[in-house]
C-alpha cells in the first residue's frame, strides 16, 4: 500500500479495526472504543469493512495479538479463510486500537504481508489532514517525526541481505537507516526553534492581552460541540462540523457579558482518549494559551454515551498540562438530544456539579451561561481616582473601554479618571500616573 512521509496513508483505504481486551486496560469497553476508532478511521478519508477483537490477559510483546488472532488477520487481509470466521471483505490497511511499539508494528506489517497503522499513528494523521495554519502544521510535522523516528529501525533491513563474510560491518541497510534518522533528527532540530518562534510570539501576545478584558478558554473532548458554541456565544462564524478535530486552529473572538463589559473567548483544539504524547507535546505552543485563561469552559457532549469517560479523559489531559487548578466551569452541551429520564438526570447532575446544561444548537441556555460566565469572572473592581499625563492617551481609552467611568476632567498636567476599575489593571495605571482608591467598591453598571 502507498506510504507517505514514512506512514501509510489511511485515505482511500478499505480498513480493518482491531483491539484488544486485556483485565490491566484502563481503556474503554473494546466495542465502544472500536466504534470511536471507526470514526476515526472515517475521518481519515478510509472505509470500514470490518473489525475484530481478541481477550488476553497481556498484550504479546511481539505482535501485540496472539498467534491466531494474527493467522486470522492475514487471512482476512488475503481473502482465505471461512466467511463465517471472516466476515468482512478483503482489507488494505490494519489499525490497531492501542499504540504500538516500534517492533509490534512492524512484527505485525510483516506476518499480514500490509501495511499496519495504531491509534497514535491515525490520530496523526488526522492532525496532518486538517493542519491549516501554518503553526499547525509545523506542530503536527514535529509530531508526526518524532512518531516515526524509532520506527526507522528496519526500514531498510532488506538491504542487508546484500551483505555477507564474516565480521561485515556497516552494510547498506545500517547505512540508509542512520542517515534516514539523522535526516530527520536535523528536521526536528529546526521544526523545534521554528516552533519556539512561534512560543515566544504567542508569548508577547499574551504580555500585550493582560492589560485587556478576561480570556475565556474553550476545552473538550472532541465533537462535544465547541465550535458550535464559540459561534453562539460570541458569533464568531467557525467551522462546525459533525466530524472528531473540525478544529486545529485556535479562534479567538470578543463575547458581550450581561450589564455590559465583554470577555474574549478562545477555541482550542480537542482532546480524545490516549491522545498521543507527541501530539500534546507538539500542541504545547497552542495549548499555552490555557495557561493564561482566567477561566476554562470544560464542554460535555451529555448525549454521548461515554460522556462521563470522555470527561475524565480530558481531565486528565488538563493534569497532564498542569491546569488541574485553573477555573472550570461545567458546561453539558446538545441537551436538545436528550429527552426524558436521561434530561432530568443531566439537569440533576448539572445541579450537583455546579453545570450549565446548554445547546448550541437551539441556544437553550445560553442566557444562563453568559451569566454564570459574568459572576465566575467577578473581578475585583476599585472605585478610583486617576491622574494621567496627556502622553497617556492609550491609557484614557482603556480606561473608558475596560472600566466604568463616572467622571473625566481634563486639568492643567493631564486627565483626572473618576470611576470603576478591575484590579488587575491598577499596577498598568500606577506604572504611568497617581491612583487613588476610594472608600466604596461598589461598580452600578459594571458588568
Amino acid at each position: 500500500m502507498e506510504r507517505r512521509d514514512g506512514l501509510a496513508r489511511t485515505s482511500g483505504a478499505r480498513v480493518m479495526l482491531a483491539g484488544l481486551d486485556w483485565p490491566d486496560s484502563d481503556a474503554w469497553e473494546t466495542r465502544d472504543s472500536l466504534d470511536e476508532l471507526a470514526r476515526l478511521a472515517e475521518t481519515a478519508g478510509g472505509t470500514v469493512v470490518g473489525r475484530t477483537a481478541q481477550r488476553r490477559e497481556h498484550p504479546d510483546p511481539a505482535t501485540f495479538f496472539g498467534r491466531g488472532k494474527v493467522a486470522e488477520l492475514a487471512d482476512a487481509r488475503a481473502g482465505r479463510g471461512e466467511p463465517a470466521a471472516h466476515p468482512s471483505e478483503p482489507y488494505d490497511l490494519l489499525v490497531v486500537d492501542a499504540a504500538l511499539s516500534p517492533v509490534q508494528q512492524r512484527n505485525l506489517e510483516q506476518r499480514i504481508d500490509g501495511p499496519v497503522v495504531d491509534r497514535p499513528g491515525l490520530i496523526i494523521e488526522i492532525f496532518g489532514q486538517r493542519a491549516s495554519t501554518r503553526e499547525a502544521r509545523l506542530q503536527v510535522e514535529l509530531a508526526r517525526l518524532e512518531y516515526l523516528l524509532p520506527r526507522l529501525s528496519g526500514a531498510w533491513s532488506h538491504l542487508e541481505r546484500q551483505v555477507g563474510g564474516i565480521g561485515a560491518r556497516g552494510g547498506p541497510g545500517e547505512k540508509q537507516i542512520e542517515l534516514d534518522r539523522r535526516q530527520v533528527r536535523d528536521r526536528v532540530a529546526a521544526v523545534k526553534r521554528e516552533i519556539a518562534q512561534v512560543r515566544a510570539h504567542r508569548a508577547r501576545g499574551r504580555v500585550a492581552r493582560r492589560e485587556g478584558p478576561p480570556l475565556v478558554a474553550l476545552v473538550g473532548y472532541t465533537n462535544a460541540g465547541k465550535s458550535s458554541l464559540m459561534n453562539r456565544l460570541t458569533g464568531a462564524g467557525v467551522t462546525a462540523e459533525d466530524k472528531l478535530f473540525a478544529t486545529l486552529d485556535p479562534t479567538t473572538r470578543r463575547m458581550g457579558l450581561p450589564g455590559g463589559g465583554y470577555a474574549v473567548v478562545s477555541d482550542t483544539v480537542g482532546f480524545i482518549q490516549n491522545l498521543p504524547p507527541q501530539l500534546i507535546a507538539a500542541f504545547r505552543a497552542t495549548l499555552e494559551e490555557l495557561q493564561e485563561a482566567d477561566l476554562l469552559l470544560h464542554v460535555v457532549d451529555v448525549a454521548h454515551p461515554r460522556a462521563s469517560e470522555q470527561q475524565r479523559a480530558v481531565r486528565e489531559i488538563l493534569g497532564e498540562l498542569g491546569l488541574v487548578d485553573k477555573p472550570t466551569l461545567l458546561v453539558l452541551n446538545k441537551c436538545d438530544l436528550l429527552s426524558g429520564p436521561l434530561g432530568a438526570a443531566s439537569v440533576a447532575e448539572a445541579d450537583e456539579e455546579d453545570a450549565v446544561v446548554v445547546s448550541a444548537v437551539t441556544s437553550f441556555g445560553i442566557g444562563a451561561l453568559r451569566a454564570r460566565i459574568a459572576r465566575r469572572l467577578g473581578e475585583a473592581v476599585r472605585e478610583v481616582e486617576v491622574d494621567l499625563p496627556f502622553s497617556e492617551g492609550r491609557l484614557v481609552a482603556l480606561f473608558r473601554r475596560e472600566g466604568f467611568l463616572i467622571h473625566e476632567e481634563h486639568r492643567a498636567r493631564g486627565t483626572r479618571l473618576h470611576g470603576h476599575l478591575p484590579e488587575r489593571l491598577l499596577p498598568t495605571f500606577r506604572r504611568a500616573g497617581h491612583v487613588r482608591e476610594l472608600e466604596t467598591n461598589s461598580a452600578p453598571g459594571w458588568r
